[in-house]
């Protein structure tokens, strides 16, 4: 496998990336503390104590000064190996303990970051690529190519604690745009299948948005950020802790005048959170509201249309626009059962979810309308227990979702693609998921983790227009048809096996072997095209492994991971405009994520991935062969550097060089995109106690490039990057 990755990469990247990984090994086993010579429980009490959570600490904790809680948070970090996290496990667990992936990205980095858009913070983390289209919307790659189409959300599963910010059958690509990502407490991703704990979905990666603990004290400001083409955002936090109550607000509005003509958005999010805590209860109850209005600029065409000044700021489609609102509420019970054997937690979590979209399908050459929405009300519970050896949580997860679409076109295009209404459907989901997941503390430097989850779900179809043919009697080879209603049922058992060795206290190996799964899109079910009377899908499967290494040496942290996963049952339109599910795929890679502190005030990070995604049979996507050809917009490497120098507590800079590689733009691989290198540039600077000075320069040398390059319908399509822009914020610190 490493031999494979390294022949994936030219000789100079694959100099640069192989130089780093020497560097790390040779850093990594060098010999290290000895380990302790404990007993084996020792390795479970351990790991109990990164799980449980002192409520009457945190109530302490916010009972003390402002100030001396926030010193200590800024200037006391875990070491890199303690670094909690929940989405790898559903539960707060030190990174140590995980046989997964897992990136995090701190509420310090967002800060400093400041994105405008969430690609601008995804950046950073290996393997992962959010493409950004237009304004907020955007198409994503985890260890994976950027997917598109009807089912592509659906390789991934998008949540807010644990929630996801859509239903399974129901998602859409841009979704991480209805959560609040710019002020949350951290932002973890998952690299690789995650269906074990959160079903369906979660294929070839997982991100995860959390929310802040409002007992543990936070900056309460005000902040108003301007900057090009009559860009603002203006943005507001607080907080208050009385007795075992604690109560938070955070929200932000931002305006975007737009870079292409006739385009532009507004955009406003909310957070409201209440938690309680007594004794070992503990309750967190969150409401979490988007709405963006969204006037959108098409693609750019011609081959480097990119680069010539003439044609950046055009925009064909002055008429696009999406308008899309959502709103998520939960409750997070908690009880805590210490004993004196064993400790147990069980947490339930009751929720609602509401989303609505409308947005012109400016993509298409007859520009259809599309409406949908749907509403959802589940539950989520685990109950976990640790004793001895072992450590072990389960659960299940029901879900009862609505939704509907509705598709329809104003204006005459031809007779096989009408004007009037192609679409407007109802279904109606039920989906149940028990799941367990067991560590095994088998010796004291070594872990076994075992997990097994099912997923049921039941898709109930109503069609509230006439079956068959959308055309008028007598039309040949219609474009759109509505098949009869229908209730159709998905099953997927998805198992996941762990290993964890602790080589010295500085350094751990992990492997893991594990399979993803998603349902079929409801559009891939009920969107039928030429013809297509059934769509005879089943579920899409991936099964990965992956072996890493990460740990710490003095200054200097590392995180290792090599990867090869196969895909199969791939949903995709095939050349007649029909759904199959029979493409299979394959995915190699190897990640990297490094940094060093030279001193207190200079510090190197660097993190990417070299990979190849390829089709590992013949789909019948073009009327040619495509078997072993690179999957299209799949970059086989990129690397993320971060310079950044703090010579006072009132003054931080950090110089960021990202490159994406080279990428094919369809599936017989005849057109590309050759890549680009950016720098941006960002500092801060304290002004006195209460003020802070932003500034954010992208694009330091003004270099031309896409955002996204395409190809489709004959030419080359490309949503342009924008030029060197600089950004300001002036930050009130309230508390």
């Amino acid at each position: 496998m490493i031999r494979r990755i390294l022949q994936l990469v030219s000789p100079q990247v694959s100099g640069r990336v192989l130089s780093l990984v020497l560097a790390s090994l040779v850093l990594a086993l060098v010999p290290q503390h000895s380990l302790a010579t404990d007993a084996k429980t020792d390795a479970s009490a351990d790991l109990n104590a990164g799980l449980k959570t002192d409520a009457n600490a945190k109530v302490k904790q916010a009972s003390r000064p402002a100030s001396e809680t926030k010193h200590t948070a800024q200037t006391i970090k875990p070491r890199p190996l303690e670094v909690l996290t929940i989405t790898a496990s559903r539960q707060a667990m030190a990174i140590k303990h995980n046989s997964t992936s897992i990136s995090v990205v701190d509420e310090h980095q967002l800060q400093a970051i400041g994105h405008q858009h969430i690609n601008q913070t995804l950046a950073r983390v290996p393997g992962s690529w959010i493409s950004r289209g237009n304004g907020q919307e955007h198409l994503s790659a985890i260890r994976s190519p950027v997917l598109t189409g009807a089912g592509a959300c659906g390789a991934f599963f998008m949540a807010e604690d644990g929630i996801s910010l859509r239903a399974a059958g129901f998602c859409n690509v841009n979704q991480l745009f209805d959560t609040n990502t710019e002020q949350a407490s951290r932002i973890e991703v998952i690299r690789g299948p995650g269906s074990v704990l959160y079903g369906a979905n979660a294929v070839h990666g997982t991100i995860n948005i959390i929310s802040p603990d409002m007992f543990v004290p936070r900056d309460e400001y005000l902040s108003q950020e301007i900057g090009p083409d009559n860009y603002w955002r203006s943005s507001v936090s607080t907080q208050s802790v009385k007795n075992n109550h604690a109560l938070g607000v955070y929200a932000n509005a931002s305006h975007d005048g737009g870079y292409q003509e006739g385009s532009g958005y507004e955009q406003q999010k909310l957070n409201l959170v209440h938690q309680y805590m007594q004794d070992a209860f503990s309750v967190k109850s969150m409401l979490s509201t988007s709405h963006i209005n969204q006037q959108t600029a098409g693609f750019i065409r011609g081959k480097f249309a990119y680069k010539d000044e003439a044609l950046k700021r055009q925009n064909s489609n002055p008429e696009a626009f999406r308008h899309s609102q959502s709103w998520r509420a939960y409750s997070r019970l908690s009880w805590e059962m210490p004993g004196s054997e064993q400790d147990s937690e069980l947490n339930i979590t009751p929720y609602l979810r509401y989303n609505k979209m409308t947005f012109l399908q400016h993509y298409f050459p007859w520009q259809p309308e599309e409406d949908n929405s749907h509403r959802s009300m589940g539950i989520k519970s685990v109950y976990s227990q640790h004793q001895g050896e072992f450590s072990w949580h389960g659960g299940l997860d029901l879900e009862f979702t609505q939704g509907q679409l509705q598709e329809t076109q104003k204006g005459a295009f031809s007779a096989s693609i009408p004007q009037g209404a192609h679409y407007d459907y109802r279904v109606d989901s039920r989906s149940m998921s028990p799941f367990v997941d067991v560590d095994w503390f088998a010796t004291q430097v070594l872990t076994v983790n075992l997990g097994v989850r099912y997923d049921h779900i039941v898709y109930d179809y109503d069609n509230r227009l006439s079956s068959g043919s959308a055309c008028d009697l007598g039309v040949s080879n219609c474009r759109f048809y509505r098949p009869e209603d229908e209730t159709r049922n998905f099953g997927h058992w998805s198992p996941r096996l762990g290993l964890v060795y602790q080589v010295n206290e500085q350094l751990n190996l992990y492997g893991e072997l594990a399979q993803g799964f998603r349902a079929p899109h409801t559009s891939e079910l009920y969107r039928l095209q030429a013809g297509q009377i059934s769509a005879d899908l089943d579920t899409e499967q991936l099964t990965s492994i992956q072996f890493g290494l990460r740990g710490y040496l003095d200054s200097f942290s590392y995180e290792l991971s090599l990867y090869q996963m196969h895909k199969s049952h791939f949903i995709f339109q095939d050349s007649q405009s029909q759904y199959v599910g029979n493409g299979e795929t394959q995915h190699l890679g190897f990640e990297f994520s490094l940094s060093y502190a030279f001193n207190d005030q200079w510090m190197l990070s660097l993190g990417g991935s070299v990979a190849e995604h390829e089709y590992a049979n013949d789909l019948r996507l073009i009327d040619e062969s495509i078997e072993g050809n690179q999957i299209d917009t799949a970059p086989k490497e990129m690397l993320n550097t971060r310079v950044s120098w703090t010579p006072s507590t009132n003054l931080q800079l950090e110089l960021e060089w990202q490159h994406l590689g080279e990428y094919y733009l369809n599936p017989e691989n005849s057109a590309s995109y050759p890549g680009h290198d950016l720098l941006h540039l960002r500092g801060q600077v304290q002004i006195s106690d209460k003020l802070a000075l932003s500034l954010r320069l992208n694009n330091v040398l003004d270099k031309d490039y896409a955002e996204r390059a395409d190809f489709a319908f004959g030419s080359y399509r490309y949503f342009v990057g924008q030029p060197r822009s600089v950004f300001l914020t002036l930050r009130y610190q309230m508390d």
